[in-house]
Order: structure tokens, then sequence, then C-alpha cells
């Protein structure tokens, strides 16, 4: 998250996925992302970074880490380069539910220290979602830690509305994401959060290269930030293990 810090369950995203279905073994996943450019919510937090990931899931309940650190930090994103986001979530059939613990390390505050506003370096969000197949509807909204305030410097409750709809086109793997701030907080610094905007228009491209033994899932993404009038670009690739 942009100047403090995140379901990135990944969000989960940047982000991790919760399952779909209930499992009746215990499963887990264990891999990392390689990206150009670490972009959030329509705001770019940094430049190329590595982004692991692991989880465990069984019947619905899944539990799962994600982080991202820079490669080359850069003062500019400074505060928002290194970046640990645990995950616990269900999940049954197409509707799913979690809580994210976003934590910086990088803004000088531990990470066994909890607090309000500017005390801590975590923020906690829920988020509670469905996904129909053709069109995924995710709602966040954070209710502890470092948040947004509104316009009368009280906190914020800072939420998003995310809709990603999925398709397959000339032998692609597509996903177009709108995201929506429905209401005042500073919490998206790089907006202008005076209310209602759209800060994420996107579209991702996924081509996956098939190997003896392994996937190697590759992609890029245009991500237009109407409220900021930001426009970034980013290609990366997935190592996951098997």
């Amino acid at each position: 998250m942009k100047g403090k810090r995140m379901m990135m369950v990944t969000a989960l995203a940047g982000s991790m996925a919760l399952p779909t279905m209930a499992q009746d073994k215990v499963e887990a996943t264990l891999g990392s992302d390689f990206v150009s450019s670490y972009v959030w919510r329509g705001q770019k937090n940094g430049g190329f970074s590595v982004q692991p990931n692991a989880s465990l899931s069984y019947k619905g309940l899944s539990v799962g880490a994600w982080g991202s650190f820079a490669i080359a930090p850069n003062e500019k994103y400074a505060g928002t380069e290194e970046e640990l986001d645990i995950t616990l979530g269900y999940a049954v059939k197409g509707f799913h539910v979690g809580i994210t613990d976003y934590f910086l390390f990088n803004n000088g505050l531990p990470f066994f220290k909890y607090g309000s506003i500017g005390k801590t370096a975590h923020t906690f969000e829920g988020g509670i979602g469905y996904d129909f197949g053709f069109l995924a509807i995710d709602w966040f909204t954070n209710f502890a830690g470092t948040d947004g305030v509104n316009k009368d410097g009280k906190r914020a409750y800072s939420s998003y509305l995310q809709l990603d709809a999925p398709f397959r086109l000339a032998k692609l793997d597509w996903n177009a994401t709108v995201g929506i701030v429905p209401y005042r907080t500073d919490f998206y610094v790089a907006d202008d959060s005076h209310g209602f905007h759209v800060n994420t228009v996107s579209l991702k491209a996924q081509y996956t290269i098939e190997f003896p033994h392994f996937q190697l899932p590759v992609y890029g993404q245009l991500i237009a930030n109407p409220s900021s009038r930001d426009l970034h670009y980013l290609v990366g690739f997935t190592v996951t293990a098997l």
C-alpha cells in the first residue's frame, strides 16, 4: 500500500486466490511472481520486484502469505517496497470471504507493534466476494491498523470495489479489471480521493509456455488510473512448485 500500508487473497492483488472448491485433503502451494513493476489498485508501489507466495488449504479454509520485495529500491517508493501480507480465508463454490493483514517492513516500525493510525505498520482488511465465472465481484474494507481518514480527520474505513472479467481470446487468457473507491478517504494517496472515483481500469493478457515437466505463465498488464491520470504497464512471469 502506498504511503502506509494492502484478499490478494491477494490481493487475494497484487494477488493469492482463495480456492473455489472444498478439498478433502490438505493442499499446499508455493511459488513466486517476478514483475517489472509493483502496481496495486492503480498505484505504483515499486519497480522490478520478486513476489513470493505460499498457502495451505483444506475444505475451503485457507491461510497464506504473500510478499513483495524490490530488487533495486528507489527513494520514490520508500515505505512501500518491502511488504508481507498474511490472509485467512474461506471459500465455497463461488463465494469467498477473508481477512488480510498487510505489513510494510521499511517504514520504521517493528512487526510486533499494533495500534491505530500512525502507530503501526499493519493494516487489517476484510473482504467478501462472489465469482460467477464470467465475472467476479469483491468488496474490501479496512477495519483496524493504519487506515485513511475522511474529511473530518476520522478513520475512513477505506473501502474498495473490484470487478474482474476473465475471457479467452487468440490463444491468450485475458482479465479485465475495474477498481472503484466508493467514498472519501486519503488512504489511496495517489488519487483525488474526494468521494466516489475509479482508480483502476486494467487489461491483463497471459500465455502459458508448456515445458516437459513444468509450465511458465508469462503476462503483460496495462493499468490506467483515471483518478490520478496515470498509466502503468508491467510484464511478469510466475514460477510455481509442483
